[in-house]
């Protein structure tokens, strides 16, 4: 029985077929990520039937400003895709704005370039004088599509193609129908009638200190160099040393009122006393809630001055922003319905057991006021961008609702693409993933417990891999205000600079939770805790900036390690090396040019004294085989000149436990002398 018209396709004649399409996530429900600069690599298998030849462009295009969909309002851009293999293609976009974008691949079959692959094969004079009538024909179309200037000379060479079909000779018919530079230039107006067009993919670009940065933690109200309440003015003092340790983002804890009720006491206790700060986490007080400042911090513009000394320095202050009110906090009274509460009618406090949070009341994300709810949340965050806070560290974003987040998300970012968002959850992997896709541009992560070898090289394995890698950027923390690692306790200074250097290496993005990490500060609240003693979450500190063991100079040292190579500025380019003794590990990462190369070691025990036998990937490194190189060794300055790929190392913690080295091939110069890049 003949097919009925309706059950036709609106157009049967695109033959071009897209599959496997890279990167995508979940099948397009999420954005890949990327950050302004950094090479988009999109990769589809395209192919047809029969012998014909296809083409396939990639295509991107900025998203609706309205909306973000994919029915932008400008036209999209093109670049040529590459035939590798098994009809495989890959095309190159690199997008130089932040903000919401849409990618995807068509691919035709090419009229043009079929009939040129036919006519090479072709012998019989007949056969080639009848195939350059159909090529004039053919050129003769993409004229109609060209400029003016071009159409001129392709209208030209179909007169020739048909003048020649007439009486020329076989070779010459051939030649000037193979005609390269003309065969160019036809091809610069193809016919995509019938062009196949993969469904459109989201992309979300950052701006580049989502990708890369080194972040430090302080809270202002232990900046004073006395035993007083610290303000703002005592951090804007701090920023010039801060700026020499080479950090690109100042992160401050909640630095709104602090509740009063149920306030926790020194190290937690439930019994505070009158002279207690309380935990800043507690937001909201008499004095305000969190589109306030505790007064003790000083005024608004006090904040103002800080953001704006800051960027004087490079420096970029981060605000936590902890979606959780203090038992005080005056949306409890004037909006009672968006907490959870007990049967005899008391509010829910916030819980993590065995850790309790009394002086902490979590919102109710299923209350039937969730519309005001969420409106008010999102008003923070556009709050602080107006007073020029464009980076967010979210507390505890896991324990707040998905859907939330991914609507507050857009609509910020829609508004003002180049706010970062970085989720601090330490939690179950699909949860952490989850809130990377549905738009935190970046995520703590498990560094903070993993130690060995194993651990460390599987880890980052696969934080690198597809397509994980396309969405979740990890920020790398070797403590935190809440985190104080056995291997911190127990391993004294080596074990500081240990973990610095993996967290400032292994990741383009690390942070340190600043005085205690500068200060070694490694006390636990009782044994088997990872609690700080004395934790600054519970009560002023006064910090001794000036001692001797202040790992102050070497986190200077590191940074500008990282800002003066562009391979620590990445995550992509990290592959572990072999090494022939457990307690070290080593690492290579290459920029994306290949430039430059970077080769860390590690001594993971801090204890004791350990060597081994490093082998070095030449292909991976760019290195020539059979020529010596120059291995730089950028914390003691040291140059050390190898020629083979196997190479003794020995590290001592109590001197430094970690190499970091520039690799630099030797090259000859035009003046007839060696020299290293």
């Amino acid at each position: 029985m003949a097919a009925r018209p309706c059950d036709l396709p609106a157009e049967g004649r695109k033959r071009a077929q897209i599959e496997t399409l890279t990167p995508q996530v979940d099948g397009g429900r999420f954005a890949v990520k990327r950050v302004v600069g950094e090479v988009l690599s999109v990769e589809a298998d395209c192919f047809a039937d029969g012998h014909d030849v296809v083409r396939a462009i990639v295509r991107w295009r900025r998203a609706n400003l309205s909306d973000g969909s994919a029915d932008g309002d400008g036209p999209w851009q093109t670049a040529p895709m590459t035939a590798l293999a098994n009809d495989r293609w890959r095309g190159l976009v690199r997008i130089t704005e932040c903000g919401r974008w849409w990618y995807t691949v068509s691919a035709w079959v090419d009229a043009f370039l079929s009939w040129r692959g036919e006519l090479a094969r072709r012998s019989d004079a007949a056969d080639i004088r009848s195939a350059l009538l159909a090529g004039a024909a053919l050129v003769e179309s993409a004229a109609v599509r060209a400029a003016a200037s071009d159409a001129e000379a392709l209208l030209a060479w179909a007169e020739r193609l048909r003048a020649e079909s007439a009486g020329g000779e076989v070779e010459n018919m051939k030649t000037l129908a193979l005609d390269t530079r003309l065969a160019e230039l036809a091809g610069r107006y193809p016919d995509q009638r019938f062009a196949t067009l993969h469904p459109p993919l989201p992309l979300d670009v950052d701006r580049q200190r989502a990708g890369f940065g080194a972040w430090y933690e302080m809270f202002p109200r232990s900046a004073a160099d006395t035993a007083a309440h610290g303000t703002f003015a005592d951090c804007l003092a701090r920023l010039p040393a801060i700026a020499a340790m080479g950090f690109d983002v100042l992160y401050l804890p909640p630095i709104h009122p602090i509740g009063r009720e149920r306030r926790k006491g020194a190290n937690g206790s439930l019994v505070a006393t009158a002279a207690d700060v309380g935990s800043p986490w507690a937001v909201g007080a008499s004095e305000g809630g969190h589109h306030d400042i505790h007064p003790q911090l000083g005024s608004l513009d006090d904040f103002r001055r800080l953001v704006a000394a800051a960027r004087e320095q490079a420096i970029e202050i981060a605000l936590d922003i902890a979606f959780q009110c203090a038992p005080d906090h005056p949306w409890v009274a004037a909006h009672p319905d968006w907490f959870r509460r007990r049967p005899d009618g008391s509010v829910q406090y916030a819980e993590n057991p065995p850790k309790k949070y009394q002086d902490i009341y979590p919102f109710d994300f299923e209350s039937d006021d969730w519309r005001a709810l969420w409106q008010a949340l999102a008003d923070v965050f556009r709050h602080w961008i107006g007073e020029g806070v464009r980076i967010f560290r979210v507390d505890n974003p896991h324990t707040k609702a998905f859907p939330f987040w991914e609507w507050c998300i857009a609509g910020i970012r829609r508004d003002h693409p180049e706010i970062i968002f970085l989720a601090e959850a330490f939690t179950r992997p699909s949860v952490m993933h989850r809130l990377a896709k549905i738009g935190f541009s970046q995520s703590y992560t498990y560094f903070t417990w993993r130690n060995t070898r194993a651990e460390l090289t599987a880890y980052f394995e696969e934080l690198g891999r597809a397509p994980g890698r396309d969405y979740f950027r990890p920020s790398v923390w070797p403590n935190t205000p809440d985190i104080l690692p056995e291997y911190l306790q127990m391993g004294g200074r080596p074990a500081f600079i240990v973990r610095l250097a993996l967290a400032a290496t292994l990741s383009a993005t690390y942070g340190i939770y600043g005085p205690a990490f500068e200060l070694i500060e490694r006390r636990p609240r009782e044994v088997g805790s990872e609690e700080y003693l004395d934790s600054e979450k519970y009560q002023l500190r006064q910090w001794p900036r000036d001692s001797t063991d202040s790992l102050a100079a070497l986190i200077g040292r590191i940074n500008r390690i990282r800002r003066e190579n562009a391979a620590l500025q990445t995550n992509i380019g990290l592959r572990f090396l072999p090494i022939d003794n457990e307690q070290l590990i080593a690492f290579a990462k290459r920029s994306d040019d290949g430039m430059n190369v970077i080769v860390v070691v590690v001594n993971l025990d801090p204890h004791n004294v350990h060597s081994g036998w490093l082998t070095l990937d030449f292909d991976l490194l760019g290195i020539t085989g059979g020529s010596s190189f120059q291995m730089h060794e950028l914390l003691s300055g040291i140059r050390y000149l190898w020629s083979e790929a196997r190479n003794f190392i020995r590290l001592d913690p109590q001197r430094m436990p970690v190499h970091i080295f520039a690799v630099r091939q030797r090259l000859r110069s035009e003046h007839d002398f060696d020299y290293f890049l």
